[in-house]
Formats: structure tokens, sequence, C-alpha cells
């Protein structure tokens, strides 16, 4: 394999943990290059209102926030491209990525922030109504949908949990379960059964998403009576799971059955010296855009060491 480009810190994907690296990687001199990934700015481009990023006074629209992130990385000096890494080779001491199916970059260290892709229905409905009702995150925006009767499609731990969180600022939460039972822990399911503002729908699928210009109703047909129901909601939440975007470090990196990659707990390292992993990629818990940020401050602090200890 031909090494086309040899760099110092390589950066790979443009969320807020990505741009985070790369302002403290700049600022520490290691001439960081960012490549921004399938999806620059990641899932904040294809949220509206952010309300809930410190520093926003009165909020920011997701992909504003983002070319802000991008301008500060940027103007700190890192050279930001455009590119899809398409297979890495971690197996010496100097990191390999190819970029595009073409060029191979050879990196001393190397930040990966792909992030994680959330799973949805595959309804066009739920497509064209993203962002306006649409949404994969109960905790960024159930807030804007205070006292409002809401919908949810989900049956694991991370829809009971977001199931509760809605139940506490919405008037009525219609929770469609697919079979006639929840996958969610028996503590989940018990906590959800007994909240009252929450309607479980069993056996239950999401035939369409209605409204026009925002989500006004969900239709439901359900598996064993075949009845279709009409459910006016406000906001409809998608909470069937996420995955990490992280096959293609598979063959490397330590990673959960979910596919998420195991970092050093207290740090970005991985298993793999000199390669660091951040936001949404090593983290399956919280999910946020300042939890992802904090960890690609992180990674770029961490790998601003190894680097150190390299060169000593």
């Amino acid at each position: 394999m031909e090494t086309n480009e040899k760099v110092q810190c390589l950066i790979i994907g443009s969320g807020p943990a990505g741009y985070t690296a790369a302002i403290y990687a700049s600022r520490a001199g290691l001439k960081p290059v960012l490549y921004q990934g399938i999806q620059p700015g990641g899932q904040l481009t294809i949220t509206t209102e952010v309300e809930n990023y410190p520093g926003y006074a009165d909020g920011v629209q997701g992909p504003d926030m983002m070319v802000d992130f991008e301008k500060q990385a940027a103007r700190m000096g890192a050279d930001i491209r455009f590119g899809v890494a398409t297979k890495v080779d971690f197996s010496g001491d100097v990191h390999k990525v190819q970029i595009d199916d073409d060029k191979w970059i050879e990196a001393d260290a190397v930040i990966l922030s792909t992030g994680a892709s959330a799973k949805w229905l595959g309804l066009e409905s739920e497509e064209r109504l993203n962002g306006y009702g649409v949404s994969a995150c109960a905790v960024c925006d159930g807030f804007f949908f205070k006292e409002k009767e809401v919908a949810i499609v989900g049956a694991g731990d991370t829809a009971a949990e977001e199931a509760l969180y809605l139940s506490k600022i919405c008037s009525k939460v219609h929770m469609i379960v697919r079979r006639d039972e929840m996958r969610a822990s028996k503590v989940m399911q018990n906590r959800v059964l007994k909240t009252p503002n929450i309607k479980i729908y069993w056996n239950c699928e999401t035939e369409e998403i209605l409204g026009d210009k925002k989500v006004e109703a969900v239709k439901i047909k359900n598996n064993k009576t075949n009845e279709i129901q009409e459910i006016p909601v406000s906001a409809f939440f998608v909470a069937i799971g996420h995955k990490p975007n992280s096959d293609i470090f598979k063959p490397f990196l330590e990673m959960d059955d979910a596919g998420y990659v195991k970092t050093k707990p207290g740090s970005t390292l991985t298993n793999i010296a000199g390669v660091f992993a951040a936001g949404d990629l090593q983290d399956k818990v919280y999910r946020q855009a300042v939890t992802a940020a904090g960890t690609g401050c992180m990674a770029a602090l961490d790998a601003e060491r190894y680097l150190g200890a390299k060169e000593s």
C-alpha cells in the first residue's frame, strides 16, 4: 500500500467530538488534519433547535452550531477536508487510514469521532418530518413538546427511559411496541407500566406519520387484529437503537456487542496505542453534544501526551 501523505495527528469525523479535538490539537501544535466523513457536522446537522448546549443563551440551530464549531477549528489552524475514511490499518506503530477508497494517510496519532447513527423505521414521512416533530432523541427535543401528547416507538431500555423522561414533561406518551412484550429490563418495564400518562400499544407497528409541515398524528396497525388507528400527537420519537459507525475499525479495536469502541475508563485510549476514540462512537450512555465535545477535548489531550512521550 502506497502512502500518499504523512501527518502527526489525524481526526476522523466532524461532530462536536471531532471539531473539539481539532481545536485542542491545533492549540497544542499538533497540526491536525480532520476528515469530515459522510455527514459533515454529524447528527446535529439533522436537528433544528438546540437549547441545551452551554453558551447559546437563546438556543441555536443544530447546523449553525456545527458551522460555528468548524469555523473555530479552522481559525485555530486545523486542516479540515471533505472525505470519508474507508479502511484502516492499525497493525503497525504508524497508523494508516484510507480516504475515499483511494488515498492512504499515515498518522502518528489518530482520533476517531465517527459517531453513531440512529436507527430509523424507514418511512418516507419519518424522513420528511425529521426535525419537524420527528426525533431520535427525547432528551434533546422533548422539551419543545411540553404539555403536549407525543408518541414513541421502541421496546428496549432506551425506549423505556425516554418514555419515562417524556412522561414528566408531556401530557401523554403513546408508546408503540411491536410485540406483546418489551425487551427492556424488568425494572424499567415496571416503571413504564406504573406511569399513568404512558399508554402502551402492544403488537402494533407504525404505518405512517401524518402531517404536512409538522407532525400531527401517527397511524398504527395492530398486527393481531389488523385494526388501523390514528393517534393525534405533536411529536414522534424513534427509540429503536443507535448503531455506532465503527465497522471499518472492527479488525483492530476492542468493541462491545453493539459495536461501541471500548476505551480505558476515564480516558479516550483504545486497545491500540496512539488511537483514541471520542463521542458517540464510544459513548452509548449519554450521547449529548456537550459530552461528545468533552471527550473530543480529552482525546486531543490524550494524543498530545502520547506524542510527547514518544518524542522524549
